[in-house]
């Protein structure tokens, strides 16, 4: 099993003729994943890697035949909204929005709707989702034979504001020996579709998934809701957090900032040391090197 994705998910890519979208369909394609059509206006006719090109979601959609379970979005931020909205109202359920910079009302507005539609979104600023071996959707561990190196088959999902630490966490569980079962990159925004407790009850109902694995940095709230969400649901999955950036901690580094948008640090709860603490008292183990997560994650799971 796996969440949100399984061999027979199909979407499409929207902006799919721009540079960036151009290189993210053919990994996904080599990948084995089902891109079933592009949307670029004004681009109707055109093929990508031989997935054909429409003018709108409509088109694309009618064009596969059956109903589409999802779309990458690339396009710039000025027209994500409307691009997600498009997506959302041709009945799409899961949207990964790659595209950063977009303004926060917009993201807002694209998450209400989601949410009304019983649909959800990944991102933006993200890389997508990966299920080993079954389907990639989006940018994540990049070309095909790449991802294949680092995400194999196994029992631990990840989740992780950075797109990058996910596969760097993601191949540490692979070498050894533990593997992934899915693992999303979420988005480092400060408004995002799908946090770390919104994503739980989907790990927790896969039956797959024997741990969970999350990539933590100074600033946000996420933990906080993440700490609640296990302590109020009595959380049958174990879980290590990796802690990224203790030392901003320190007196001299004050006034700095670290790591992603959504990750602001507003006052002293905000800070690594009261994350763990927090963390910890959830009965969540917290590693400060990657090299240190799949120790904690066998000895959790008793591997």
């Amino acid at each position: 099993m796996s969440i949100l994705l399984d061999k027979d998910f199909t979407f499409i890519v929207q902006g799919i003729t721009g540079r960036e979208a151009v290189n993210l369909t053919r990994e996904c394609l080599d990948y084995g994943s089902n891109v079933v059509g592009g949307v670029t206006p004004g681009r109707k006719g055109r093929e990508v890697h031989g997935v054909p090109v429409f003018d709108t979601v409509e088109q694309a959609v009618e064009n596969h035949g059956s109903p589409v379970d999802g779309s990458v979005v690339t396009v710039p931020p000025a027209f994500t909204k409307d691009a997600v909205f498009e997506a959302l109202e041709a009945g799409m359920k899961l949207i990964v929005i790659v595209t950063e910079r977009i303004p926060r009302g917009d993201v807002a507005e694209m998450v209400e709707l989601a949410d009304s539609k019983g649909a959800r979104i990944i991102g933006p600023n993200c890389l997508g989702l990966i299920v080993p071996e079954v389907c990639k959707m989006g940018g994540i561990g990049g070309p095909a034979k790449d991802a294949a190196k680092a995400y194999a088959p196994g029992s631990v999902g990840v989740m992780s504001r950075s797109g990058g630490m996910t596969t760097e966490i993601s191949s540490s569980l692979t070498a050894a020996g533990l593997g992934v079962s899915t693992a999303i990159s979420i988005g480092g925004d400060a408004i995002i579709g799908s946090t770390y407790a919104e994503l739980m009850p989907f790990f927790e109902a896969d039956e797959q998934t024997k741990a969970i694995v999350i990539y933590t940095e100074p600033g946000g709230r996420m933990e906080a809701q993440l700490s609640e969400w296990v302590s109020e649901n009595d959380s049958r999955l174990p879980i290590v957090a990796f802690m990224a950036g203790k030392f901003m901690d320190d007196e001299e580094m004050k006034g700095m900032s670290f790591g992603h948008a959504g990750t602001i640090v507003e006052g002293a709860e905000d800070t690594a040391t009261q994350k763990i603490a927090r963390l910890e008292a959830a009965g969540i183990a917290v590693v400060e090197r990657i090299d240190e997560i799949p120790a904690a994650v066998a000895e959790r799971i008793g591997g």
